[in-house]
């Protein structure tokens, strides 16, 4: 699989727009098909699900090209994924766990990815001089790092699939379980979390997941303060990123999401303690 011109099917099929998620704009599914703007990640994330394709990672799309319009075309992947308004089932512990699971899966498929030569993540981006530091642990794999509800796909009630990987770079395994938990626990000030979220057990729900996922006893420890840091570096890159990219990026920073990460910092702070005696207690 290349990057060529994708080909297409000799009879035509209409283009049906799919909303959903907070920056890409104009995702339209084509037959089985969707096609989606070249993000600014595109060498690493084409290169990355050829490598998923290759080991037989069954939970992600394959990518089949560039259309004529120069647009990704990549495989539809059937599912339901948690829309807004948010189902109900966006609680529900058996899919919470069940995103656990998925994220090892995929983990464990990308761990033999080799960044091919001349490939970098976020080209044009620059590490700034006031950025706070990154957590002090080596990348073990290129991750998924946006397991958003937007961005996982479920069949039978079970997270069967991920999708969008333009937030795809190195990162440790905490890295990725952490990520999961920010979306899906959630860690966060719950004045910022989806109503349905608001009032459950953050901790517990951290349990659940990092055991599905078969965290590591050095990685539990290791998990709040990854947590705390990656919120104080995650502000000056999103403000950076909205800067660079506008769009979606832009809207987002536009409405808030830097006061929002200001306020999951204080509350890891405040909630730490409880989210690691959650995570390691026998």
């Amino acid at each position: 699989m290349s990057s060529a011109t994708y080909v297409e099917p000799a009879e035509s099929e209409p283009e049906i727009a799919l909303v959903g998620g907070d920056v890409t704009e104009g995702v339209v599914r084509v037959g089985d098909t969707v096609r989606r703007p070249v993000g600014f990640n595109a060498p690493l994330v084409h290169a990355l699900l050829r490598h998923l394709e290759e080991v037989g990672f069954a939970g992600a799309p394959r990518f089949l090209g560039i259309d004529a319009a120069g647009r990704e075309v990549l495989t539809f992947v059937a599912g339901e994924v948690a829309g807004r308004p948010r189902p109900g089932w966006i609680a529900d512990e058996a899919r919470l766990a069940s995103v656990g699971r998925l994220v090892r899966a995929y983990d464990d498929a990308a761990s033999g990815f080799v960044l091919p030569e001349g490939v970098r993540p976020f080209p044009g981006l620059t590490e700034q001089p006031d950025l706070p530091p990154a957590p002090p642990y080596p990348a073990e794999l290129i991750g998924h790092m946006d397991f958003t509800p937007d961005n996982i796909v479920f069949r039978d009630g079970q997270a069967a699939a991920l999708i969008d990987f333009d937030m795809a770079k190195p990162v440790s395994r905490v890295d990725e379980a952490c990520n999961a938990m920010v979306y899906w626990a959630p860690l966060g000030d719950p004045v910022d979390a989806d109503p349905l979220l608001r009032d459950v057990d953050a901790p517990r729900r951290c349990r659940i997941l990092a055991d599905a996922y078969g965290m590591s006893d050095t990685d539990r420890s290791r998990l709040v303060e990854v947590a705390v840091l990656r919120s104080r570096r995650s502000w000056f890159s999103m403000k950076q990123i909205a800067e660079t990219q506008g769009g979606g990026w832009a809207r987002m920073w536009q409405q808030g999401v830097g006061d929002q990460i200001k306020r999951r910092e204080a509350w890891l702070e405040r909630n730490g303690t409880a989210i690691e005696t959650a995570l390691t207690a026998p």
